[in-house]
């Protein structure tokens, strides 16, 4: 998991929120005005916001990320096409070069020229060890990067990395802005300058992110000269702030999406996503990093409930971080709800139920915290659900509420209802999730999960491009986490959206776990047009 978090507490968030509304209401015309701003405005609300704004540092490095652009992107099936680059790249047969013609006339914002030195620079820095980029595992495969003149980017791997292509989605800095400047803490981390079709024009954190248009955009001026991203952690205050005509669109729990469903003016969006709900069981944990615990839960929890009565049935049952219907999913790693089953593993491995009914063994006793982030509902209520299942089995488990300063440093030792997933290669979520070398890297691997057939495979799936081996070696990834699992995998979740319909244009993707700054139906709003008058609302 990554760290696209809100940081602070949920009072301070909704004071912000509560502060931004107030704002929308006495200047209707200011880029906080939701549907009560200008036509040419949009507003909506999103869960989460980005530690950076720095490309250097992981922001947009999956695409979409407004400011920025890749020398590819993701097009509304999830293919790839040319963005910064002509055409798709030219590969060479040994699958280790990659070159790429860059498009001409491309301007960043402040008007200087993009050229190949900003690619060379944005992909050296970003492999520089003295770099904090959390995702530079991403980009092992890479041993060099060169230009060829300013219209010609040349990557050489250290070894053949079948999705090597869909790695260059990622944000393109400018060197000049960025180069001078120190890369962790300078002014480029919150004062971007890109190529992509919004300029920033405020960041107030915790509360919003506001852009206008590009008008150097080089693939034509958006109709949505406003766009502001309002951070709005809790799921109820969203709903509540779209209803009263403050938000555009939001990103929405299903529970609280349905209550729109009356309403002829808006309409909901449903992206089917790679997004799933996971516990952390820590190693370090005496109970949480107990094999025959780890295995009891996976038994115990009933993941299609929680499908049913918490997502309403807007998702599936998860068993790993690939959905069952990924061709990727290994058939056969299903695991069904068996209470039964799960108290046998415990009876077995000496874990004995007490006198209170948790279970004991050589004097531990069977419990252990589940922390998760405040004000998101669909946490909170996977949490208590689980440790429902749970305590069923005579495991008990204390759910806690907390924002990621409290819940980060306890990482190590307590549970953690998280999130993850990323669409396209099993490489992106199994490498980062499961890699024993990335226990304790920030939100890599944050259950410090240790297994050796796993790592030999993660690795073996990696370095080729043999479709049969790397079918065969994720296989093998997603069958050991079955016997050996250091996460209970509970519910992959579609992501609902309740939208203005005022619009032609909006879509989705197939999405990753984030919650809407880069997703969502305006992934694509700068090539949105304005319905005509009279146009049906769909």
């Amino acid at each position: 998991m990554t760290a696209r978090s809100i940081r602070g507490a949920a009072t301070a968030l909704l004071a912000g929120a509560l502060a931004l509304a107030a704002a929308a209401c006495t200047n209707p015309g200011s880029t906080a005005g939701g549907s009560g701003g200008p036509e040419d405005s949009v507003v909506v609300g999103i869960a989460y916001e980005p530690e950076t704004l720095s490309p250097l540092l992981g922001y947009g490095k999956d695409g979409n990320s407004k400011i920025f652009d890749g020398l590819l992107a993701f097009d509304a099936g999830m293919r790839l096409e040319p963005a910064l680059a002509v055409a798709l790249p030219r590969i060479s047969d040994d699958g280790l070069t990659y070159t790429y013609t860059l498009r001409q006339g491309v301007t960043f914002s402040d008007g200087v020229p993009f050229t190949a030195k900003d690619v060379v620079y944005t992909y050296r820095t970003i492999l520089d060890p003295r770099t904090n980029n959390p995702s530079r595992t991403e980009l092992d495969a890479l041993r060099s990067v060169e230009a060829v003149g300013d219209d010609t980017v040349v990557f050489r791997l250290k070894y053949p990395y079948a999705p090597f292509a869909e790695r260059t989605v990622h944000a393109i800095a400018p060197e000049h802005v960025a180069a001078r400047q120190d890369v962790n803490t300078g002014a480029f981390t919150t004062k971007p300058i890109g190529t992509g079709p919004y300029v920033l024009t405020g960041w107030s954190r915790g509360e919003k992110l506001g852009f206008t248009a590009n008008p150097r955009y080089w693939g034509g001026a958006p109709a949505v000269k406003r766009f502001t991203m309002a951070i709005v952690k809790d799921d109820d205050v969203r709903a509540t702030r779209l209803r009263a005509g403050d938000l555009d669109g939001a990103i929405l729990p299903p529970n609280l999406a349905a209550g729109f469903k009356g309403d002829g003016t808006k309409k909901t969006w449903t992206a089917k996503t790679f997004d799933y709900r996971t516990v952390t069981l820590p190693t370090h944990n005496r109970v949480a990093g107990d094999t025959a615990v780890r295995r009891a839960l996976d038994l115990a929890v009933d993941r299609q409930a929680m499908v049913d009565k918490i997502l309403e049935g807007a998702g599936k049952p998860a068993y790993g971080p690939v959905p069952t219907d990924s061709p990727w999913f290994a058939k056969g790693t299903e695991r069904r709800h068996d209470l039964a089953g799960a108290e046998k593993v415990l009876d077995e491995a000496g874990w004995k139920p007490g006198p209170d009914g948790i279970r004991v063994k050589d004097g531990v006793r069977a419990a252990f915290p589940l922390w998760y982030l405040s004000g998101d509902k669909l946490r909170q209520d996977h949490a208590l659900a689980y440790a429902s299942d749970a305590r069923k089995a005579g495991i008990d488990i204390t759910t806690q509420a907390g924002t990621w300063e409290v819940i980060e440093p306890r990482m190590k030792t307590d549970a953690v209802l998280a999130g993850g997933g990323s669409p396209g290669d099993p490489d992106f979520d199994q490498y980062l999730l499961l890699k024993s070398t990335l226990g304790g890297d920030g939100f890599n691997n944050m259950a410090r999960y240790d297994n050796e057939t796993v790592d030999r495979a993660l690795e073996d799936g990696r370095r080729t491009n043999d479709p049969a081996k790397r079918r065969a070696a994720y296989d093998t990834v997603q069958r050991e986490l079955a016997k050996d699992p250091g996460y209970t995998f509970l519910t992959h979740i579609d992501h609902l959206y309740v939208m203005n319909d005022e619009w032609d244009g909006p879509s989705t993707q197939t999405e990753p776990h984030d919650h809407g700054l880069a997703s969502g139906p305006w992934w694509n709003v700068e090539n949105w047009k304005p319905k005509a008058p009279g146009e049906p609302k769909k």
